[in-house]
């Protein structure tokens, strides 16, 4: 494991392992969350649990699963003028990219000892989150988020399944640290964590900008001038202000920042194309273009005439979005 970390240490990324065997109380869990709509639509990890609750059969006799975690906290960048809408941290570059990358060099040492690999990054095959637990690297928050002792929450997980028998026992887990701490629950502004532990996708704003379904009012209203996922739960954690004092010399890196004029001018294949690191249902632009609505109608006034040529079309995705805008 010290040779392997040594292959992606320069990329800032930390390794970590567990023995490979069954997440049963996770598999329970994603059951119980669609049984109670707790899952709106999504599918994900949970449409097939048999595969990504079980690491034990991803290759033939596997014996190690082994997570990789990338922090990717960067101070916020003052906010532009001009019309202007938000990503969150994840989404301001492509840290996916980096996990495979590295992950593809764990997995090449691997193999030239003849040992068989199967490399998962942001992918439904496998809740990294229950690997980086298991390899004594995270704990979950009351957010749901997977929280790294010293990393905080703004983190991104890879998973690489092997026959290597890398660990021989599971390492000691990461001290709970949550305690009585509800400053997550307390923030979330549409009350999509009122259970500890637990996450209402029907009332998150993650989620919603994500969806194919017709954003509600209510939803629409709380999402400010974000255009794409949500940081809230995240930003109030006190785990997280360790590598932001740490952090606060680093420079912003990637696109925290969007232009909403620039996303409603462009085609929806350039938007989709140039977005592609991001979650876009059917690789539809439209939908990108009508959580810039949303953030238009959200936004100064001056602004929302942007918003009338989309609000004289019968457009399903953003027409609704756009005369929302217009109409405030």
């Amino acid at each position: 494991m010290d040779e392997l970390a040594a292959l992606v240490r320069d990329d800032g990324i930390v390794l970590g392992a567990a023995p490979a065997s069954a997440y049963t109380e996770v598999e329970a869990a994603l059951k119980d969350r669609v049984e109670r709509g707790y899952w709106a639509d999504m599918r994900f990890t949970a449409a097939r649990t048999e595969v990504s609750c079980h690491p034990e059969t991803a290759v033939r006799n596997a014996q190690t699963v082994v997570t990789a975690i990338l922090p990717v906290w960067r101070p916020l960048p003052p906010k532009p003028d001009g019309p202007v809408g938000r990503l969150p941290r994840y989404a301001w570059s492509d840290p996916y990219a980096t996990l495979r990358d590295a992950l593809g060099r764990v997995r090449n040492a691997l193999k030239a000892e003849g040992f068989r690999c199967v490399v998962h990054v942001d992918a439904n095959h496998h809740v990294d989150r229950e690997g980086a637990r298991r390899a004594g690297l995270t704990f979950p928050g009351k957010n749901t988020m997977a929280i790294a002792p010293g990393l905080g929450s703004f983190i991104s997980i890879g998973t690489l399944i092997t026959d290597a028998p890398l660990v021989t026992e599971t390492p000691e887990p990461a001290r709970e640290g949550c305690g009585s701490c509800t400053l997550c629950i307390d923030a979330c502004p549409t009350g999509a964590l009122d259970e500890e532990y637990v996450l209402n996708a029907e009332q998150c704003l993650s989620y919603w900008t994500q969806s194919r379904r017709d954003i509600p009012d209510e939803i629409a209203d709380a999402l400010g001038d974000q255009v794409y996922g949500c940081d809230i739960c995240q930003d109030v954690c006190p785990w997280n202000q360790g590598p932001e004092k740490r952090g606060a010399d680093l420079l912003a890196e990637g696109e925290a920042w969007v232009r909403l004029d620039a996303w409603l001018d462009a085609t929806d294949e350039d938007l989709a194309e140039h977005n592609q690191r991001l979650y876009i249902p059917g690789l539809d632009g439209r939908y990108l273009k009508r959580n810039a609505l949303i953030a238009l109608g959200n936004g100064p006034e001056e602004y929302r005439s942007l918003a009338e040529p989309f609000a004289e079309t019968d457009d399903p995705i953003f027409g609704s979005a756009a005369r929302r805008a217009t109409n405030r």
